[in-house]
Parts: structure tokens; sequence; C-alpha cells
């Protein structure tokens, strides 16, 4: 069964990916993305991860996508983008190192970087692997995991911020159009 899943999900996955890296629209490519998160979370489940594909869901597809998505609507999606390339010999740098990333992890994997099997650490052994990523996240990483926490709630306020001040400016700006005076 697991394998009847995996070869339903893998083309599901591919093509989202595909697709996501083809699309113009940038809401569409962030529910492409959201998609693909999705997938990820099915093939973690596979692999009996089931706290790596909870994980997955309500960070990564959960809040992450949202606030893409929120700062794409934010940023307005309506506006055309000019399709020329503002830095020269952007486009031939991507595609090399695209290139050589794509040679260093077949390198990688073929030269078993990863992949060995070795004794397991006694912390997984005592209790999981949830308890010790719990250990270690709550123990040794927990003030970046704090900052990380303030630094998303900061960048979440400022976007709704961001958003009032457009909305207001607009409201302004639209006031004297329909003979109203603006109230400062």
């Amino acid at each position: 069964m697991d394998l009847v899943v995996f070869w339903i999900m893998a083309p599901v996955s591919i093509g989202s990916a595909v697709l996501m890296l083809l699309q113009r629209n940038a809401v569409y490519a962030a529910l492409l993305l959201v998609l693909n998160q999705f997938t990820l979370a099915v093939y973690f489940v596979l692999l009996d991860a089931h706290f790596l594909a909870a994980v997955q869901v309500i960070v990564y597809a959960g809040a992450i996508m949202v606030l893409f998505l929120f700062v794409i609507m934010l940023l307005g999606v309506d506006r055309q983008e000019a399709l020329v390339e503002p830095a020269r010999g952007q486009r031939p740098l991507a595609i090399t190192l695209g290139i050589l990333l794509v040679v260093e992890v077949v390198l990688a994997l073929r030269l078993g970087v990863g992949l060995a099997s070795g004794p397991v650490p006694e912390m997984v052994q005592r209790g999981g692997n949830v308890r010790a990523i719990a250990d270690k996240l709550f123990t040794d990483y927990v003030f970046p995991f704090e900052v990380t926490s303030v630094l998303l709630i900061v960048a979440a306020i400022a976007a709704m911020v961001l958003a009032r001040q457009k909305a207001r400016g607009l409201e302004e700006e639209e006031a004297p159009a329909r003979g109203e005076v603006p109230v400062g």
C-alpha cells in the first residue's frame, strides 16, 4: 500500500514543483508550493515520521505559507512586472549555480554522504525522536526558538500596519474626488 501511495503522490509532488517554478502569478505559485508541502508531509507519513508530517503541515504549509500569501496580497498581484532583468548576467549565473548544485547533490549521494548507519545516539534511545527534538529545542536552542517567534510576530504586525497605512492613503486620495475633505 505504501508503494501505491508513493507512486500516486510522486507525480503530484514533481508536477506541483515544476508548475510552481513556471507560474507567472505569485498567488498560484504559493498555492502550488503549499500543495508540494502537503505531498512532503505524505512522504513523512510513509516513513513513519508522523511528528515531522504534522510539523510540515502546521509550520510550513500552514503558518509560513499563510505569511507568504499575506505578503503577496499586501504587495498587490495586479500590477505588471517588467520582464527586463535589471542586473545583466543574472540568469546565466543562476543557471550555472543551479547546475553546480545538482552536480553536488549527485556527487554527495554517490559518495554516500549522510547514508552511513552507525550507533544510535543515547538521546534517541531514551525517549524516541520526538523526545530528542524537544529536549534539544527547549534546552540548547530555546533562545533562537524564542527569537524566531518574536520576529514572526513583529513581521505580522508590521505587515498589518503597512496594509492599514496603504488603505488609509488610498482613502485620502479618493476623498477629494468624491468631494469630501480628508480628516487628519
